[in-house]
């Protein structure tokens, strides 16, 4: 973005984060959030990750938090990358910080259940007891559309689903993601686990055809998949 005015950097930005600042009027607005490698790889075989994409996406990603009132992982995340799902790399508020799981050996000496940046939530089933945290909600199960309806019951409006891959993936299948950003590095991996893992289709022509936009991302480029337009 270097030479660029204000006016065209904030024009840009418009473009890009579109999705996010139109008005919510029905259910929560979901996006969604992965970066890959260009052979679709987000990880090394042995989980390796830091980074697949470049700094550029970092600021990316803060920015859309900043931009959306919670941002979901699993709990698998929460395991392999301790994040703090905090907006450091832009000005911008905290959202608050779900974590949806199943079991209850999560220990609670992670960034999300210490640090008191943000607000953190656990979604469990009806027999996982959580670390410590701002609140809990007990679901009898946790499909993503169970878990939406209840964020939206909780005043969640506009919801970023940024991982893992698997989580991501459920999302997607169930029709439930408005939009996708993919952001693309140019390094190829050659092996490990790949970014979106969705059923098995048997012809081309049941193959998704999203409406897509490109955008410069510094080194990678970002691609935004609109699924749905919600309403507003």
């Amino acid at each position: 973005m270097t030479g660029r005015s204000a006016r065209e950097l904030v024009t840009e930005l418009q473009a890009r984060y579109a999705p996010l600042v139109r008005p919510v009027t029905e259910r929560p607005r979901v996006v969604a959030q992965l970066g890959q490698s260009l052979d679709g790889r987000i990880a090394t075989p042995t989980g390796h990750s830091h980074y697949v994409t470049g700094e550029a996406d970092r600021a990316h990603l803060h920015r859309l938090r900043a931009l959306c009132d919670a941002v979901l992982v699993g709990a698998g995340t929460v395991v392999a990358d301790d994040p703090r799902l905090t907006v450091r790399a832009v000005e911008g508020p905290n959202p608050t910080r779900v974590v949806v799981m199943s079991r209850d050996d999560l220990a609670p000496r992670r960034h999300l259940f210490e640090d008191g940046a943000a607000p953190t939530w656990a979604v469990t089933g009806p027999t996982a007891v959580p670390p410590p945290v701002d609140r809990h909600f007990s679901l009898p199960e946790l499909s993503p559309a169970a878990v939406l309806e209840c964020l939206s019951a909780a005043g969640i409006r506009r919801l970023l689903v940024e991982g893992g891959a698997q989580t991501v993936s459920a999302w997607l299948a169930a029709g439930l993601v408005d939009s996708l950003y993919l952001a693309v590095a140019p390094v190829i991996i050659g092996s490990g686990p790949t970014g979106l893992n969705l059923p098995v289709i048997e012809h081309m022509d049941q193959a998704w055809r999203p409406a897509v936009e490109a955008f410069d991302l510094g080194v990678d480029r970002l691609y935004r998949l609109d699924f749905t337009v919600a309403e507003g």
